[in-house]
């Protein structure tokens, strides 16, 4: 038995096993999926937010401040990209100068340090490819841009290191409670090095902390007779090739409307640039798909804030989904008048023991830290736990051949010999980089897994060169064969067995 059990490994389920693995605690992450960071977590902006956005006293604002002011920190002790390059949210119209300067005021409000707004002119200064239809911006020097992928990555291997365990694979298919204990029956799923390991088994713990997204409300309603809704809203995006990651430095905001903070444009802390996203509120949580409206709406609205984007440089279009909150219960946490719109975090008052971090949509990754703070305060007030003496609170991250010096590179290949051996050449990965994400503490085991680890397959030909080799090199470390290896979850397999060609 477990003393802490956490469904779901994205970046919030990862970051709060992180945070409460500073303590003496059997903790254990069960995730559906075949690696870390495979639902909302690997498909967003990337943003970290500078916290003008939220109203006042919700805890979207508290957390998101707080975690955007704790991130760069994190970035140098868990080895994540962290870029701090500042926002702008362009005003286009006179009319709405009363608009921008609410945004100003909360911004000041909810803490948010050197907030200014610019005239146009002042904008295009610092922006030169910003509209002539700009009028005003508000300048938020503390915005940041941030790998989704290696935040959330770094959070679970330093977790794991520190005795977390993560069971990947794992769905949970139903919760009940006796004598004060939580009983998950759980559905194992194949994967590729144990395929045989299926079936339904149960865990146990006593506290249980519901981090899975748009799946949130399903796992909720297992346990509560307050039951909430999630309803998925579909962003598109379009990622250009790193020949356009200078068109600007900053990320470029429009005035937000009801449905969102609109089209954004902004660098990535790969190099790229990354156009959107959409706001579709769809029914299919697993709907992923890129449309031909989506792309054309991205290209119309970008254009209003920058008529020459290079949409030429495209390289790949994808969507990711963000769990919004439409109906929901317990709000005697939230300390807010706009609870119906804020994050749903906290004990579960018909299911005790039982804690919510759910409805954690934008800005959900730049307060992932936080969020993690939050219920690490919750569950240290139910269980006062003690601290480990040899908590490790920092992480090695695989070096990087591509941003290292003659010197460094010279060294890594001393040290290891597969560093010289080049297998994506778009984005210069090598192959002694792609065998330490497969023996890192939560091992790669997918090409999905590996992109997201070293950006192997990220470049302009999208994994059309290096893949090839990437399946030879998974199915040689993990001692299978090249027809079990998959993109991402079982039923991705590449390759088709030759028995089964035949037939």
């Amino acid at each position: 038995m477990y003393d802490v059990i956490i469904i779901g490994a994205g970046v919030i389920g990862s970051s709060i096993a992180r945070y409460l693995s500073k303590y003496r605690l059997n903790i254990a992450v069960l995730e559906r999926s075949s690696d870390v960071c495979e639902g909302t977590s690997k498909a967003n902006s990337g943003i970290c937010h500078a916290g003008y956005d939220a109203k006042t006293g919700t805890l979207k604002a508290k957390l998101n401040v707080r975690g955007s002011k704790i991130m760069e920190g994190l970035s140098k002790d868990l080895g994540f990209g962290y870029i701090r390059c500042g926002s702008m949210v362009l005003c286009f119209d006179e009319a709405d100068r009363g608009k921008l300067n609410e945004l100003y005021e909360r911004g000041l409000a909810n803490g948010v340090e050197e907030l200014k707004i610019l005239t146009g002119d002042e904008a295009r200064e610092i922006e030169p490819n910003l509209s002539s239809e700009v009028k005003y911006a508000l300048h938020a020097p503390t915005g940041a841009i941030v790998d989704p992928f290696g935040l959330t990555v770094a959070m679970a291997e330093n977790a794991a290191v520190n005795g977390v365990s993560f069971k990947l694979n794992t769905e949970v298919t139903a919760i009940k409670k006796e004598n004060d204990i939580y009983k998950i029956t759980c559905k194992k799923h194949p994967d590729a090095v144990h395929p045989d390991h299926t079936g339904e088994y149960v865990e146990e713990a006593p506290i249980v902390i519901n981090a899975a997204g748009v799946y949130g409300d399903k796992i909720h309603n297992m346990v509560s007779g307050e039951k909430i809704e999630i309803s998925p809203k579909r962003g598109e995006y379009m990622l250009l090739d790193t020949t356009a990651g200078s068109f600007v430095g900053r990320t470029i905001f429009q005035l937000p409307t009801e449905k969102g903070k609109g089209i954004l444009i902004t660098p990535t802390v790969h190099g790229n640039l990354l156009v959107g996203p959409t706001a579709e509120d769809i029914e299919d949580k697993e709907d992923t798909e890129t449309t031909s409206a989506g792309i054309a709406e991205i290209k119309e609205k970008a254009s209003l804030s920058a008529p020459a984007v290079p949409f030429r440089e495209v390289i790949t279009s994808f969507s990711g989904l963000r769990a919004k909150l439409v109906k929901r219960t317990h709000v005697d946490n939230l300390e807010s008048e706009d609870a119906d719109k804020d994050f749903l975090i906290g004990e579960v008052p018909d299911s005790k023991g039982f804690f919510d971090a759910v409805g954690i949509e934008s800005p959900g990754l730049s307060a992932a830290p936080a969020v993690a703070e939050y219920i690490e305060k919750l569950i240290c007030a139910k269980l006062a736990p003690a601290l480990k003496e040899d908590f490790k609170e920092k992480r090695e991250p695989i070096p990087n051949f591509k941003c290292a010096d003659d010197n460094a590179r010279k060294k890594f290949i001393e040290n290891d010999s597969l560093y010289a051996n080049v297998i994506c050449r778009c984005c210069t990965v090598t192959e002694g980089e792609i065998v330490r994400a497969i023996h890192s503490p939560i091992p790669a085991t997918t090409s999905d897994a590996i992109k997201r680890r070293t950006g192997a397959g990220m470049g302009r030909c999208q994994s059309g060169f290096c893949n090839p080799k990437v399946v030879e090199i998974l199915s040689r470390e993990l001692g299978i064969p090249c027809e079990a290896v998959c993109k991402n979850d079982p039923g991705s397999e590449y390759l088709i067995p030759e028995k089964e060609a035949e037939s």
